[in-house]
């Protein structure tokens, strides 16, 4: 027995000490927290957010209904069960009772149940209806949910014709742990959708990519967004201000970087802010037939990046993950119609901008994205030829990695014609100097070949190493991939040792040749197989990360 109060104590001790660990973690989240959310959340909030309409009311009235109920249910059955355990305990001389059926009891706990689910059911059947009715709305907004942000379109009402998108506004510094995040982090945003108090606002919701969900708790309104369908749903705000919600379906990896943010403004405040709105479209409306200047278009460009690329690709154009750089890519530096075709047409995780961006929009961003970070095309994309792309007519040109062989051999005949005029030797000199330069730049990818069995640098290594050490001059931020080949005879072990020791060694030539180590990516050896010339299975090729 003493053994046994021993073990209890301790017991009785870890449930103390469990107990007070948890009660610290508690009070260390309170501690920790940003405080509650203007029109969002609040600090240790455990029940439903404060209604701001009808139906969120009524919802909340269901909650707290079917809660009460639940306990009563639970109270009674569960008391009844206990106490006919403790009054009828064998130590008091009590024996079961054997019986085979009680029809009395049968009809009792047939009834009292659907007794109890017909109150359930009126109730939530009468508010089911009453939030499905999108009857006589008196403004209709158009909701499309995009990876990551939320359209409008104002189609019927005060305010049709308005469209805008709704982009996260939380800084980068913040997401990225690098400061202090705010109290509405991750809950605010640019253009915040806003409606009349007062009015029936008839929500229309479809996606242009996933699945989306559009989500306000403090209205009692959340709506699926599917691509191609078209659901709807309404609320009817009964108090101004600002109310929070977010998307409520696994959307991909910025799902929770998409929140919903509602103002609700008076009469009057309303027909104020649709007047600015509609003259700001008036004022700012993009002109397609316009021909812009560089400046004007990397203005615009760079606001449209930061909206609709910076997410994926980063604000340096350095990308993440899956979704590549853009800086020294061959998209951003090659032809300019693939450039315009990517943006128009999507590919894999890259949707298609062609039915949310408008030709100018699309003309500034291709420019920004052509000459920001270490790209300095030059090129400029008008809103015009961007129309032209719509209809099947590419842009042409742009291809600046073809461009400097082109400028090489130019530069090589207007060298040999200043030698023929008798043109100083200085000159002839920086002429091929320069041509030497620009058809290295373009000399990429390079291969460098090994001997058989060898992992020694080649002599004529040279070449490959020059052309990509004037490649990284002409783009100073531009990073290589060093892919070794073996074939497929032999070891597969011993040929992808040989293979990682030769990129090995180009790797440290062109570390010699100024190309910093960090630009230099080593790639898992491939294995060439079915037939290809022996001498393409010795090789090392040097190329530009895309």
């Amino acid at each position: 027995m003493e053994i046994l109060g021993k073990e209890a104590m301790k017991t009785i001790k870890r449930a103390l000490m469990g107990v007070l660990a948890m009660s610290g973690l508690l009070f260390a989240g309170a501690a920790l927290a940003v405080g509650d959310v203007p029109g969002g959340p609040a600090v240790n909030e455990i029940n439903l957010q404060p209604p701001a309409t009808k139906i969120a009311e009524e919802l909340f009235s269901l909650h707290m209904f079917m809660l009460v109920l639940c306990l009563v249910i639970f109270v009674g059955v569960f008391g009844v069960m206990f106490y006919s355990i403790f009054a009828h305990r064998k130590s008091k001389g009590h024996k079961a009772s054997n019986f085979h059926e009680s029809t009395t009891v049968e009809i009792i706990w047939t009834i009292v149940p659907f007794i109890i689910v017909v109150l359930m059911a009126l109730p939530a059947t009468k508010t089911v209806v009453a939030m499905k009715d999108t009857t006589n709305a008196d403004v209709t907004i158009k909701v499309t949910g995009y990876q990551w942000k939320w359209g409008y379109d104002y189609v019927k009402g005060p305010g049709e014709g308005i469209s805008f998108l709704s982009t996260l506004a939380t800084p980068r510094a913040e997401t990225d742990g690098r400061e202090p995040i705010s109290t509405t982090y991750l809950q605010e945003v640019d253009n915040p959708l806003v409606v009349p108090v007062d009015k029936k606002i008839r929500i229309i919701t479809t996606a242009n990519d996933v699945v989306h969900s559009w989500y306000v708790p403090a209205f009692g309104v959340k709506q699926d967004a599917i691509p191609g369908f078209v659901r709807d749903t309404w609320f009817k705000a009964d108090k101004t201000g600002t109310f929070r919600g977010f998307c409520t379906e696994l959307c991909g990896k910025e799902h929770a970087f998409m929140p919903v943010v509602v103002e609700v403004l008076s009469a009057d405040d309303y027909a104020k802010w649709v007047d600015t709105q509609k003259q700001k479209m008036a004022a700012g409306q993009d002109d397609p037939n316009k021909t812009y200047t560089m400046a004007e278009l990397m203005e615009r460009g760079g606001k449209v990046y930061a909206s609709n690329c910076a997410v994926c690709h980063q604000p340096t154009g350095k990308g993440a993950g899956v979704f590549p750089a853009l800086d020294g890519s061959k998209i951003a530096n090659g032809p300019i119609a693939e450039h315009v075709s990517l943006v128009l047409k999507g590919k894999n995780a890259m949707p298609s901008w062609a039915p949310t961006l408008n030709d100018v929009e699309i003309a500034s961003v291709i420019t920004y994205e052509r000459n920001s970070w270490g790209n300095h095309t030059g090129d400029i994309l008008q809103p015009k030829q961007v129309l032209d792309a719509r209809n099947g007519k590419l842009p042409e040109g742009g291809n600046h990695l073809a461009d400097a062989g082109a400028a090489a051999s130019g530069a090589e005949a207007a060298s040999g014609a200043a030698a023929a005029s008798g043109a100083s030797g200085a000159e002839a000199a920086a002429a091929g100097s320069d041509s030497a330069a620009a058809s290295q730049a373009a000399a990429l990818p390079a291969n460098v070949y090994f001997e058989t069995g060898k992992s020694t640098l080649p002599a004529d290594a040279k070449a490959a190493v020059d052309a990509a050490a004037a490649y990284a001059k002409a783009h100073p931020d531009a990073k290589f991939t060093l892919s070794g080949f073996t074939d497929a005879t032999g070891s597969a072990e011993v040929n992808a040792k040989l293979a990682k020791t030769r990129a090995e060694a180009v790797r440290d030539a062109l570390k010699a040749a100024g190309i910093a180590e960090d630009h230099i990516i080593l790639k898992k050896p491939e294995t060439i197989t079915g037939g290809t010339d022996a001498k393409e299975a010795r090789r090392v090729q040097i190329s530009p990360a895309a």
